[in-house]
């Protein structure tokens, strides 16, 4: 876990842990009781995630699964040892044998290089698990947040809604008001009511979500969250994604790795395609014959060797498996590098058109907006305009505003799938294929 944790700091500067006896979960604990003693940041959120997903510490247990595994490919074929014994009237027969499979002990150096590398590839599939796990909080905790937001405006809206409703029925009975105008207002407020309901929705939803991604239940899942989106960063200016991509993702790392592996795997299947089985052992019997009352003893000793005979199957079978696998794993390997370039430049285009969609909302859209609802009212109490207009200004200017919002969230978002482009950890969108070895041909360009 030590490289994982690592690199893991070294990439998004959070830690992780695995949870290995009850010591580790006892801190565990007490972090998550520290970090939900306030209000959650998108970075208090992700450390929460790391330390307390229990889908995460899953991965962990694949990646000690696979060490297991490396340690045993390590180790010589354990011998096996048998013992027969024979009576029969007046003789007495005892069988000792020691066999050991000689094969396994000759490719020993090799299953072990390939098992070192098959168990590097499941580290960096545990950094990308990580990776991924902290990506898809962020945007939980985006969408929980910009869910909030939303609410707390809409509430607001529907305040002065109501209050518009209010005087418009008021104005109604003195003869002020038309029956007509009176219905907008109605309508109005009925459908910034609807349009509340949804969001409150949207927001015990999108928290359920984050809830998920944090790992917390029972009084755990009261945390707190800001009322509000944080404020925009300022945009980065980021020269060859593709290059950065093609060298940091952790899911093409893990995939050149697996590919090297199966270039081992497939040069000890040739090596070995006619001697699939060799075992030797060591054979010692004592015989005890009774006759005539006379006793005879003997104790013969020597050798066996079993070796497979290639008459029907020559090795090829196996051979042809593993190559059509590798070069499987080549082609997916090929496409998968393709794919990371192109799912960086898609979205760092991504993450600047949302920077300047968001931008467009704040600098210019909102204030046009205010200025709008300023105009209107002083229009209305001017007389010079109807309360339809004054009503179809004020529903304008709720749908900008939510608007806003949601372009806010998105740009958020955006920036966390830009960030998985380049290190890894994007799901589905930043995974394609299987296999693994194209950095280096990607980098130069070339097979």
């Amino acid at each position: 876990m030590s490289p994982v944790a690592n690199q893991v700091t070294s990439a998004i500067g959070m830690d992780t842990v695995k949870i290995a006896s009850p010591a580790d979960a006892a801190s565990v604990e007490s972090r998550v009781k520290v970090l939900l003693t306030r209000p959650l940041t998108a970075d208090g959120a992700v450390q929460l995630a790391l330390i307390n997903n229990r889908g995460l510490q899953a991965e962990y247990n694949v990646l000690g699964v696979s060490e297991a595994a490396f340690v045993e490919a390590s180790l010589p074929p354990n011998p096996v040892i048998g013992v027969e014994r024979l009576a029969t009237g007046g003789e007495l027969e005892i069988e000792r044998r020691v066999i050991a499979n000689i094969l396994a002990l000759i490719t020993l150096p090799a299953r072990s290089d390939i098992a070192k590398t098959q168990f590097e590839a499941a580290r960096q599939k545990a950094i990308e698990a990580t990776f991924r796990t902290a990506a898809d909080t962020r945007r939980a905790y985006y969408r929980a947040v910009a869910s909030r937001q939303t609410v707390s405006f809409l509430e607001q809206a529907r305040v002065s809604a109501d209050a518009a409703a209010d005087l418009t029925r008021k104005l109604g009975e003195t003869g002020a008001a038309k029956k007509l105008d009176q219905a907008r207002a109605g309508a109005f407020y009925a459908e910034v009511s609807n349009e509340l309901a949804q969001a409150r929705m949207n927001a015990g939803t999108d928290r359920e979500a984050l809830t998920r991604m944090l790992g917390l239940w029972g009084n755990d899942v009261g945390y707190k969250l800001p009322g509000q989106l944080p404020s925009m960063p300022r945009v980065r200016t980021v020269q060859q994604v593709e290059v950065d991509a093609v060298r940091k993702r952790v899911d093409l790392i893990a995939a050149r790795l697996e590919l090297d592996a199966l270039r081992k795997t497939l040069g000890l299947t040739e090596a070995t395609r006619f001697i699939s089985m060799l075992d030797v052992g060591w054979r010692g019997n004592y015989e005890r014959v009774s006759e005539d009352g006379v006793r005879e003893s003997a104790s013969p000793r020597g050798f066996e060797l079993e070796i497979q005979i290639p008459i029907f199957d020559g090795g090829e079978v196996n051979v042809r498996r593993s190559r059509e696998t590798y070069m499987e794993a080549v082609n997916r390997l090929m496409e998968k590098a393709i794919n990371v370039r192109s799912e960086a430049r898609a979205a760092y285009l991504t993450y600047r058109a949302s920077y300047d969609i968001a931008r467009q909302y704040q600098n210019s859209i909102l204030p046009l907006r205010r200025t709008i609802n300023e105009q209107a009212l002083l229009e209305y109490n001017g007389m010079l305009i109807d309360v339809f207009e004054l009503l179809t200004t004020a529903q304008e200017s709720i749908d900008s505003n939510v608007a806003a919002i949601a372009a806010k969230r998105d740009f958020f978002i955006a920036t966390v799938d830009f960030e998985t482009a380049i290190i890894g950890g994007g799901g589905s969108s930043g995974s394609t294929g299987e296999g693994p070895a194209v950095a280096t041909a990607a980098e130069g360009g070339g097979h």
